[in-house]
């Protein structure tokens, strides 16, 4: 007789739903094999063949930390496109390659974890560089672009799962892991909550990341709303990834839980589904969910359920069905394709801010480039190595010719003394191999070790002249003439080390401390260690002891240099900026909005020799510059391996610009509400409520050519508006115009945006050429979050669409009459007041009212604070009021108009801030009535009813 192989799981079998095949690989695996699923890094399962799986691969814009790839512009400068379908190719490249090194190497993974769509709401966070815009529209059509660039157009497999970043209102990277962002509901719904809703709707997401912080005195990674919110928005199983460190962070930095088998427990039961947590060691998470299991603080229908979900992903990615899956044998990596595409998306995020005629620049124009980023092409932490490079010298150079253009970095050059009348010394290493930071790839770039092959330096009677590269905030870099910049590597020693600056601790940061003040000493700080530089015999090296004290040699001032080259030129173009790894990054935001100080003093040097200065900013966020004497200024985020050839095709009038604001850039730091304070209504920030004057607005971006706008119409239809205008180039250049449409409550009961964008589109016209355009507007995007209800709402009553080429350049407006829902009041004696259901507060914050769900209200630091709800209505009367609260304090309850309390509620002492006990007190009201509630001391206040 023939022996027949026994028939494959059913888990192998395309022919079924993914469901099934879940359900049957669930069944096959073991409790301990479905609790390893939970860690980032899932062992294999060898008896099923069932491989490894990491979740988590870096793809911002571009493949990041797995060594070359392409490297597109940074995510803002993508969103400063204003171009869905130019981002959807991006996505489409990335995740191409993603699929190509995949196939090479198997560290790189499938489950990338982009995009970033944290609204850009504060410009000195330090993460600005990963949002897209400060606009929920914006940020959603170009995230929604991206992720299904990623995702592919295969009805069943996906090409890459994107992974959403960073759940919920996250703008602040100091004290990041401990401090709360109070989202009252209305922000929460009308603004933190809409870019992510409306990308998972697309139907293109494969999950979300909550980030380190805590939401209303909650950490993200326990938050209700992952349940109430994100998942009630599909019906596909998402994945929730961890942060990294985060699930430890809960019992650790946050302490909010005492242990951390509570701690994962109560993670796993919010919605977290996969634990990204010391590093590939999966021990102690798998310990931890263990012992929760033991402890009945989980069940295994809770584990089922995140393991499913992570399964879910899987079979998508096609890793059951290598046969069937569409995209298996992608290759396409590096393609001329991919470098034209990169070159298209650097030239697309470039802004023209400002221009009196000195841009684009005529053939034969001599050129003087300087400044700090003019022979640079920086990185940031989400970059990939770069295979090809272009600054913008290198690409002014290819387009004028190197005989037409004049450089000068701006750098001060020096010689550091040491007290016994040395100089430092970088000693020669002709045989040693040249490195690039990262080139092999690494899962956790973090641990990239500093190079240690390389001689430290020393001291002698000569010594090394050093560029010193001033990044403001008294923060420098040192490099060496061939290039390397001095860092410092595990064993102490100095070097000139490094290809760039960079890492997650960067170690080529020094500081200057005056420390001899009469002879013009200081001490050299470096800040990766927080140590001092000494020079021993065996070589410099930062010790505990024995700093040196250095003397300042200058043998160049950079302003000088950029003088002369400025005065020889026709034109200068000072490259001004950032470097992505200093000065705002992930763990640091930036202090202000000013140009360092030393950049500033190259502007004034290029713009006294030579008025004919453009000043061209290259960062990862916005400046306040004066700009009222400069003749044109530009901006462009990090744009790439393509950002040099890039500018200068745009100087030269090659590329019209067309470039628009992706946020509003404010013209000076009091302009700014508090970082932490994240209630856009209330402080009035972004473009949407800010009533100040911006340095240039949000949408704002400039031509070679100009545009007309004629023939707004606008007419309702069911539940949409159909709106259409026609744009025409005017101009004698072929360019690219945004056409931008905002609405805006003409008379709304409830503080509302001045404008909110509603559609845009970017087309391209020759001149005289005109295109009419029509967008549909869903009447849904007009209401509001009606916390007198709980509900959305549409106001009846005039509403006004606006069209032009920004927020603020409106050259079209008419007025629609809408059919809405009547305010009515708060329905009091039924339901009280939630005390975070306010219209308007006074030094509160909103706190968690439970671990697990639901919101209360204390005054900041336990002091006084002020809730205002409007129109409760109260009927023919009521004669008691009660208090839910924990804590001890008073409520003082009286009505909006100024008169005195009415009643006031005394809250014992309770036992803890989640023991809530209830006060009464009497109180005669009747009718419809502003009721302001005075909150004293450390109480948590819950609820207020009323009866009688």
């Amino acid at each position: 007789m023939t022996a027949h192989p026994p028939p494959a799981p059913s888990f192998r079998d395309p022919r079924l739903p993914f469901a099934k095949r879940i359900d049957d690989l669930l069944a096959w695996l073991t409790p301990d094999e479905r609790i390893a699923f939970l860690h980032q890094f899932a062992p294999a399962v060898e008896r099923l063949g069932v491989a490894a799986f990491r979740t988590g691969q870096e793809a911002l814009h571009g493949v990041a930390w797995m060594g070359p790839a392409t490297v597109f512009p940074q995510a803002v400068g993508l969103g400063a496109t204003w171009h869905d379908d130019l981002v959807r190719r991006v996505g489409e490249a990335v995740s191409a390659e993603v699929r190509a090194m995949r196939a090479r190497d198997d560290r790189v993974g499938l489950n990338v974890w982009s995009p970033t769509v944290n609204l850009l709401r504060h410009p000195l966070w330090g993460r600005n560089e990963e949002g897209y815009s400060e606009d929920p529209r914006l940020t959603s059509a170009i995230a929604t672009a991206y992720t299904r660039g990623l995702r592919g157009d295969h009805p069943v497999y996906w090409r890459t799962a994107p992974v959403l970043k960073h759940w919920l209102a996250h703008n602040n990277e100091t004290r990041r892991d401990t401090t709360s962002s109070s989202v009252r509901p209305r922000v929460l719904h009308e603004y933190d909550l809409r870019a992510f809703r409306e990308t998972v709707e697309a139907g293109a997401v494969a999950g979300v990341m909550p980030a380190y912080n805590l939401v209303n005195g909650r950490p993200n990674h326990v938050s209700p709303y992952l349940r109430e919110h994100l998942r009630s928005w599909t019906d596909e199983p998402l994945l929730v990834c961890s942060d990294a460190g985060a699930p430890s962070n809960l019992a650790d930095s946050e302490q909010y839980f005492e242990t951390h088998e509570e701690a994962t427990a109560a993670a796993i039961v919010a919605g977290v589904d996969s634990f990204t947590d010391h590093g590939t060691d999966s021990s102690k998470i798998t310990a931890r969910v263990r012992g929760a299991l033991e402890r009945k603080l989980l069940t295994e229908a809770d584990v089922d359920t995140a393991v499913r979900r992570q399964l879910s992903v899987r079979f998508r990615l096609g890793e059951f069905d290598p046969e069937a899956d569409p995209y298996a044998d992608t290759a396409d990596f590096d393609t001329p394709a991919h470098r034209a595409l990169a070159l298209e998306a650097a030239e697309q995020a470039i802004v023209l801010l400002r221009n009196d005629g000195l841009l684009p620049l005529r053939p034969g124009t001599r050129v003087a480039v300087v400044g700090l980023l003019a022979d640079e092409c920086k990185l940031d932490w989400y970059s990939g190595t770069l295979l090809h490079r272009s600054t913008p010298l290198e690409g002014l150079y290819e387009r004028f010719g190197a005989e037409h253009v004049d450089f000068a970095e701006g750098v001060d050059r020096v010689r550091l003394k040491t007290a016994a009348g040395t100089y430092l010394r970088v000693p020669e290493a002709p045989e040693a191999a040249d490195e690039v930071r990262g080139a092999e790839g690494a899962i956790d770039p973090a641990l990239l070790a500093g190079r240690t092959d390389l001689p430290p330096l020393t001291a002698d009677a000569a010594g090394t002249e050093l560029a010193l590269i001033d990044w403001g905030e008294d923060v420098l870099t040192l490099r060496a003439p061939d290039g390397r910049y001095l860092s410092v590597a595990e064993d102490g020693y100095v070097r000139a080390a490094a290809d760039q600056p960079g890492g997650w601790v960067v170690q080529e940061t020094f500081r200057l401390e005056p420390a001899d003040t009469q002879h013009g000493g200081h001490l050299l700080k470096h800040l990766g260690t927080g140590g001092y530089v000494s020079v021993a015999a065996d070589g410099v090296k930062v010790a505990e002891e024995n700093p040196e004290i250095f003397r300042l040699d200058v043998t160049e001032r950079g302003a000088d240099a950029v003088a002369r080259a400025a005065a020889a030129a026709d034109v200068v173009v000072v490259v001004a900026g950032n470097d992505p790894h200093i000065n705002g990054r992930e763990t640091e935001d930036r202090t202000t909005l000013r140009l360092p100080a030393h950049q500033e003093g190259l502007l004034r040097a290029a713009r006294a020799a030579n008025p004919r200065t453009a000043l061209a900013l290259v960062s990862a966020y916005p400046y306040a510059v004066d700009v009222a004497e400069l003749p044109a200024v530009l901006w462009t985020a990090h744009g790439g391996q393509a950002a040099g050839t890039a500018l200068a095709r745009v100087l030269a009038g090659d590329v019209s610009p067309a470039g628009r604001l992706p946020q509003t850039w404010y013209a000076s730091d009091e302009d700014l509400p508090d970082l932490l304070d994240y209630d856009v209504i209330g402080s009035r920030q972004t473009y949407l409520y800010f009533e100040g004057t911006p340095l240039f607005p949000f949408g704002h971006g400039l031509s070679y050519t100009s545009f007309g706008y004629e023939g707004l119409t606008a007419r309702q239809e069911n539940d949409l508006l159909r709106v259409s205008f026609t744009v025409t180039n005017t101009g004698g250049t072929a360019a690219d115009e945004v056409a931008q449409l905002y609405t805006r409550a003409v008379d709304p009961s409830v503080p509302r945006p001045r404008r909110e964008l509603a559609a845009y589109r970017r087309i391209r016209l020759e001149p005289g050429a005109s295109a009419e355009l029509s967008f549909e507007v869903p009447l849904r995007s007009l209401e509001f979050w009606d916390v007198a209800h709980g509900r959305w709402r549409l106001e009846p009553g005039p509403y006004e669409l606006l069209a032009g080429a920004s927020s603020e350049d409106v050259r079209l407006r008419t007025t629609v009459q809408l059919d809405g829902e009547a305010a009515a009041p708060r329905p009091v004696r039924a339901r009280g007041l939630d005390a975070a259901d306010f219209d308007e507060q006074r030094a509160t914050e909103i706190v968690d009212r439970t671990k697990e769900s639901g919101d209360a209200v204390t005054p900041v630091s336990g002091g006084t604070g002020e809730l205002l709800y409007r129109a409760c209505d109260f009927g023919d009367g009521v004669t008691e009021v009660t208090v839910e609260a924990s804590g001890e304090g008073v409520v003082d309850l009286s009505l909006a108009d100024g008169g005195p309390a009415l009643a006031s509620v005394a809250v014992g002492a309770t036992p803890g801030p989640y023991d809530y006990a209830t006060a009464t007190a009497r109180l005669s009201v009747h009718g419809v009535h502003d009721v302001r509630l005075t909150l004293r001391g450390p109480l948590r206040l819950a609820h207020v009813g009323f009866s009688g």
